[in-house]
């Protein structure tokens, strides 16, 4: 049986940004990913056309998620930027749902400081829904960093202690990313392509590699 992986991400194109290098290496080892997506995304930004707009982004979601081969993507649409104005326990159901049907071994998920109101109740939903019972099938848990939203969160709290080589997936990530055309600036912002790289690079010298995407480890079961 293959190992599983799920990515929770609060917005269509964070499971980009946050682990795309990485996942898309473990789907060449011969993982298994699944992506749950709990927010619509762009309501909180008053955007023209606002219904067009989300049936953009729900096109290039589908789109970036195939470029590396997630298997399937599961979909919620609690409200942009106001994952408090919900019931915690409506969000740790919808994970509980999609958790349950896959039995991922791995959980890729946001961080608990991130600037982000949606992103901060995603991880706290995501703990929640994966307590440590005898049956729980999700052994590992990583946190991983958003481009402009957890490097914006003063003072700076993120401190990654897991590290993957993405020296041979850095291509695909950019490939996935470039699909998110409603999503992505120019640089000098850091949700651009070579934001993207640069954060990537970065990474990667802490390390002594040539690209690495960073996590923080928040339950390793062995």
């Amino acid at each position: 049986m293959k190992n599983k992986i799920l990515i929770i991400a609060a917005h269509p194109d964070d499971e980009v940004l946050g682990c795309f290098g990485a996942v898309s290496k473990m789907i060449k080892q011969g993982y298994e990913a699944y992506t749950l997506i709990l927010g619509e995304g762009k309501t909180s930004r008053n955007e023209e056309n606002i219904e067009n707009q989300k049936s953009i982004l729900e096109n290039e979601l589908i789109l970036a998620n195939n470029i590396i081969g997630v298997k399937k993507v599961f979909r919620e649409y609690f409200p942009d930027n106001s994952f408090d104005k919900v019931a915690l326990l409506e969000i740790v159901k919808a994970i509980e749902n999609t958790k349950n049907e896959i039995k991922p071994d791995i959980i890729f998920t946001h961080y608990e400081n991130d600037l982000n109101i949606d992103h901060q109740i995603t991880y706290q939903a995501t703990i929640t829904a994966t307590r440590s019972l005898p049956d729980e099938s999700v052994k590992e848990i990583y946190s991983f960093e958003v481009l402009s939203s957890t490097e914006w969160k003063y003072p700076l709290s993120f401190s990654p202690d897991v590290f993957y080589d993405i020296s041979d997936t850095l291509n695909l990530k950019l490939k996935a990313m470039s699909c998110y055309k409603s999503e992505l600036k120019d640089f000098p912002h850091p949700r651009s392509l070579e934001g993207i790289e640069l954060n990537a690079k970065y990474n990667g010298m802490r390390v002594g590699l040539k690209y690495a995407e960073a996590f923080k480890s928040i339950k390793v079961i062995r």
